[in-house]
């Protein structure tokens, strides 16, 4: 699925809706999808949806301009390039930072206050399934595997595997779990 069709531009949006219903809900129903819709965060969801599917068809002032719109009104700051897969969701969207050059995978979850930021041009990836606390920063060669879950404030430099729970600063991995069922 890209980004880069109608079709494809609003299947992910669909897709992230229905994730953060059920993240911040615990189902599909109505009134939750209803509810996820209006929440601190979706307007940021959505534009930053609207501005990759513009940098992917090369629609550069498009692009710029829904960047703008998502620092000014969505609180946050995610750069051009950065992709996210199905399912990215912005739990709170204020202060939140991701470098153009991030790719994650699908179902990311971000509190407020995250920052995923290159360091001396190592950019960071992030993998599936993935669940990042408040304020926490992840810098650098940083790669966080799929189902890693990263506590609130932790500061990540280094790799964090797959099914990984990690807090602190610098942050460490506290426990494992099954990747799949994070």
């Amino acid at each position: 699925m890209t980004s880069g069709s109608a079709e494809g531009l609003f299947a992910l949006i669909a897709s992230d809706l229905r994730a953060k219903a059920i993240w911040l809900y615990g189902g599909l129903s109505r009134r939750n999808l209803l509810k996820a819709l209006v929440t601190d965060g979706t307007f940021a969801m959505i534009v930053y949806r609207l501005m990759q599917a513009s940098h992917r068809l090369r629609l550069t002032p498009f692009a710029m301009i829904f960047n703008k719109i998502n620092v000014v009104f969505g609180g946050c700051t995610i750069g051009r390039g950065a992709w996210f897969g199905p399912g990215f969701v912005l739990i709170h969207s204020r202060g939140v930072v991701i470098n153009t050059a991030v790719v994650g995978g699908c179902d990311v979850k971000l509190e407020h206050g995250v920052t995923i930021g290159a360091e001396a041009g190592a950019v960071p990836c992030v993998g599936d399934n993935v669940f990042v606390g408040a304020g926490a920063k992840i810098i650098g060669k940083a790669c966080i595997g799929d189902g890693a879950r990263i506590g609130a404030n932790a500061v990540v430099l280094d790799e964090i595997p797959a099914g990984a729970t990690a807090v602190g600063i610098p942050a460490k991995v506290v426990k494992m779990h099954d990747a799949d069922t994070s």
